[in-house]
């Protein structure tokens, strides 16, 4: 029953973990032995991801951190399991962030991009992007990335470049690239049109005006709207009505003057205008509202634009001009009111806005001559590719949101009025002739290049197979592409992952990329796991404007690279948003520095890789520990295999904590006692695969700890554990339940007692042998802190477990540490409360009316609780029984 005796200090393990101290190397000597670096020779089978890019001009927050580890996680497994695996790092250009940037650093300095000229801004990008592009490769690097950097990619490189012009002129020579005048999202500050993922919506307090078009006597023509951007209102060239509403039936096909323009307003009839919402009657206008503009192709209706590039009022020929939009909202109010047209004014009036997310400005729907890709053709590829089962996506649940999105896409806008980015290979002749360029064609002399460049996500969408050398056929595509999945958050599958998908299936049936055979259609990845949005301790999703952002270098520093990674990790389940805080990621430190001591004292104590002897010759502790480990191996691979981190973490978890370090290791130090040659045996085979199966996802500890275990190379290369044909030995492990349980009760009756953590007390075991257990009495009096009785032996307390092969009495003696008759009020109190429950819990269950009309979960929880206090009663009625 004495503690075994710690041996010398393995000669490289230091004492304690220190991640700060040692991670950095970890990952130079992973990354110098090239272990990272894929042959696309290989015989291997191949397994490939390529990573989301993230921002050049950005550091990574928590979102990125989630992608990389989970991303690390798979391609470190399948590298153990034999595969040949690419994880294909790279980032983007990000045309309006970058360019944002830069603008600010000239401005700092007094200079602007118009004074520079474009092809002098373009290159004061590329200097700022040699010397601040590095920031995101450092920081991959510190949360232990095991990327391919020989492969290190930029959205901007000549290669990936070739492959956009040679994309953009397939599609255009396709029929599916077109210019047209649109209505686009426009930010007035940026002067081009953005992305819908670039706008961001949130509510403000404006007003809600309502004003009359038509006559100011009642008796005539007249119609009173509503608006809360009353400056539109000169960009006016209808009014709509519903078609079945009586009140305007007279006035459709009619024509009401405008207060400050020369032109008149027709009343047309459309379904679009719900005739139950204020006045039944919508002003239309067409060139700023997407709903307006619908209305007007509808009914052919003109549509001047009335707001230029920075947002003034322009082409009006009214005193309006030259106005800022917010400026002009007010003059053209007062003007309104001055004729006495407005009808009533609503403050506040709460509504949704949609703002810029990179210069905070309120966005102006604006119609504008853009270029466009014809999406019909290629979302309806996208949404055969996941129907007939060519791409997955996980979790299934959310197939439906694939759909709605690909099933009712409209045309792309892909041109931005910027200067950073991948030019539009159109040239524009003399007398308006156009012609599309292609990478390895020269464009007509004298003719200009179209000014507008590329929307960022057009060349993100070739990333899966540019990267790898497309449009010529590589080592890299015939090894690698289809990429094996893809890892991101739910909240851009639309943006990005349906552009990837269109654009994949288009050129899925290029000769570069296909290999022969029937193998069709071809798609850019076989699986699509989504993870949800990761949000703070409070549920909030994180964001700069809001302050709870985590760095997750922080936590780098703080706790260490793997306690971050297992924190992210163990909370990934498929499309489900993560919380997470401080809490969480020292809980994970916690975890990390429990498996370093439970390794450390196997290593103490000699445990080192050995044949196991024959299962007769182990311990039922030995059998048990040995036959859970099994089962939780399969656990991992089913869950790995279905992209359930949380899950497969969660099981590494309580195994390694609750069942190996709590119990075995305990147990160990009892069998060493006893003269257990083995038991090092065990503690090393368990280690050796519980290392191996935690590498994945915590690689910098168990790195360490495998390499001063196993004296073998490194565990980036070693073999993923496979089944050891060992079932659990359910005799043995209901004998190990049995104990622990034993052992539980009499520590809950120590602490009950107030008896000192670990203080010794004579105790006798009866009943033993008939719950055979008797193989057990060492492991209990051990971890039961239990001594033999004396001859003089006096129990003055019983305890009264039973098991599941038998019942064990325990009597202690615990004179003059427990006050029998207050320890029996306290007893008697809480008898009642457990009896209390019991009985409420019964009588719900009894009713049939509440058992016929509540849910099953409902059901079930009461059920749980009716257990519970059932077991209570049992337990403290035992415990009054055995007080003297």
């Amino acid at each position: 029953m004495t503690d075994t005796p710690i041996a010398a200090d393995p000669e490289h393990l230091p004492k304690s973990w220190e991640p700060g101290a040692v991670e950095d190397a970890i990952y130079q000597r992973w990354v110098d032995a090239g272990y990272f670096t894929a042959d696309p020779a290989s015989a291997k089978p191949g397994y490939s991801i390529v990573l989301p890019p993230p921002n050049v001009t950005g550091s990574l927050h928590m979102g990125h951190a989630m992608d990389h580890t989970l991303m690390d996680a798979l391609t470190r497994r399948k590298r153990m399991q034999g595969y040949e695996v690419l994880w294909l790092p790279g980032m983007d250009h990000a045309g309006i962030a970058t360019q944002s940037v830069v603008e600010r650093r000239l401005a700092a300095v007094g200079q602007t991009k118009e004074e520079l000229g474009r092809e002098r801004f373009v290159e004061q990008v590329w200097d700022w992007k040699r010397e601040s592009g590095g920031t995101i490769g450092t920081q991959m690097r510190r949360i232990g990335d095991g990327v391919d950097w020989s492969r290190e990619r930029f959205t901007m490189d000549d290669r990936l470049s070739r492959a956009v012009r040679t994309i953009f002129k397939r599609l255009y020579d396709a029929g599916l690239i077109y210019q047209a005048e649109r209505l686009v999202n426009w930010s007035p500050v940026l002067q081009t049109a953005i992305s819908d993922l670039e706008v961001k919506y949130s509510d403000i307090e404006g007003e809600l005006v309502s004003f009359r078009y038509g006559s100011l006597d009642d008796s005539q023509p007249h119609i009173v709207v509503a608006t809360t951007r009353l400056e539109t209102m000169l960009g006016d060239t209808a009014i709509a009505v519903h078609p079945d509403d009586d009140r305007y039936r007279d006035l459709v096909g009619t024509s009401l003057a405008h207060p400050f323009l020369a032109t008149e307003i027709v009343v047309v009839a459309d379904s679009h205008v719900d005739p139950e919402f204020g006045t039944g009657a919508v002003k239309v206008t067409p060139a700023h509202d997407p709903n307006d503009f619908e209305i007007g192709l509808r009914h052919q209706l003109a549509m001047p634009t009335i707001l230029d590039p920075k947002g003034r009022i322009t082409g009006t020929g009214t005193q309006f001009d030259g106005m800022d939009r917010f400026e002009a909202r007010v003059a053209v109010r007062e003007a309104l009111a001055a004729e006495g047209r407005i009808v009533a004014e609503k403050r506040p009036y709460v509504h949704s806005v949609g703002h810029s997310e990179r210069s905070g400005e309120v966005i102006e729907p604006r119609l504008s001559m853009q270029w466009w890709v014809d999406v019909s053709s290629l979302a309806k590829a996208a949404g055969d590719a996941v129907r007939d089962g060519h791409t997955v996506i996980h979790p299934k649940s959310l197939e439906p949101r694939w759909f709605g999105w690909v099933d009712d896409m409209h045309d792309w806008c892909i041109s931005r009025q910027l200067w950073w980015g991948h030019r539009i290979p159109i040239w524009h002749g003399p007398n308006g002739e156009k012609v599309c360029v292609g990478p390895d064609e020269t464009p007509p002399q004298g003719w200009q290049q179209d000014p507008d460049v590329l929307d960022t996500w057009f060349s993100s969408a070739l990333w899966p197979f540019s990267t790898m050398g497309w449009p010529d056929r590589t080592p890299e595509i015939e090894k690698f592409y289809p990429t094996s999945v893809l890892v991101t958050g739910y909240d851009i599958l639309f943006f990005w992952v349906a552009r990837m998908m269109m654009f994949g299936t288009f050129v899925g049936d290029d000769e570069a990329i296909t290999l022969g055979g029937t193998r069709a259609p071809q798609v850019p990845f076989r699986d699509v796991f989504l993870h949800g949005l990761i949000r703070d301790e409070h549920g909030s999703k994180m964001s700069k404007s809001k302050g709870n952002g985590i760095d997750p270098l922080d936590w780098v520093d703080s706790f260490g690279a793997d306690a971050l990674r297992f924190t992210l990790a163990r909370g990934a389940s498929p499309g489900s948003d993560l919380s997470i805080g401080e809490d969480h990621a020292r809980a994970s430190r916690n975890f990390v520095t429990k498996l370093f001591n439970a390794t450390r004292f196997a290593l103490l104590n000699g445990a080192r890789p050995a044949p196991l002897p024959q299962s007769d010759e182990l311990t039922d502790a030995d059998r048990w520990i040995i036959g859970r480990l099994e089962e939780v191996r399969a656990e991992v691979d089913s869950a790995f295999d279905s992209y359930e981190f949380g899950r497969a973490c969660e099981a590494l978890y309580h195994f390694a904590w609750d069942e190996f370090c709590d119990w075995y290791v305990e147990l160990a130090k009892t069998q060493l006692g006893q003269g257990y040659t083995h038991t090092t045996a065990v503690l090393a085979a368990v280690l050796d695969t519980l290392l191996r199966l935690l590498h994945p996802v915590i690689p910098f500890v168990t790195e360490t700890l495998w390499q001063e275990l196993t004296g073998e190379e490194s565990l980036v290369i070693a073999d993923w554990p496979s089944s050891s044909g060992v079932a659990l030995d359910r005799v043995a492990a209901q004998r190990i339940t049995d104990m622990q349980k034993l052992v539980t009760e009499v520590r809950r009756f120590r602490s009950d007692q107030g008896l000192r953590d670990r203080q010794r007390v004579p105790a006798r075991l009866t009943g033993i042998d008939e719950a055979d257990l008797a193989s057990q009495v060492a492991a209990v009096a051990s971890q039961a802190w239990l001594t033999e009785p004396g001859a003089d032996f006096a129990p003055s307390a019983t305890v009264e477990v039973r098991l599941g092969g038998g019942t064990v009495v325990v009597e202690l003696d615990t004179s003059g540490t427990v006050d029998v008759a207050a320890e029996r009020r306290r007893l008697e109190k809480d008898l009642a409360t457990a009896q209390k429950e019991l009985a409420a819990t019964s009588a719900k269950l009894g009713n049939a009316e509440f058992l016929g009309k509540a849910p099953e979960a409902v059901v079930d929880k009461i059920r749980a609780r009716q257990q519970l206090a059932g077991d209570e009663v049992e337990r403290i009625t035992a415990r009054l029984a055995g007080l003297a």
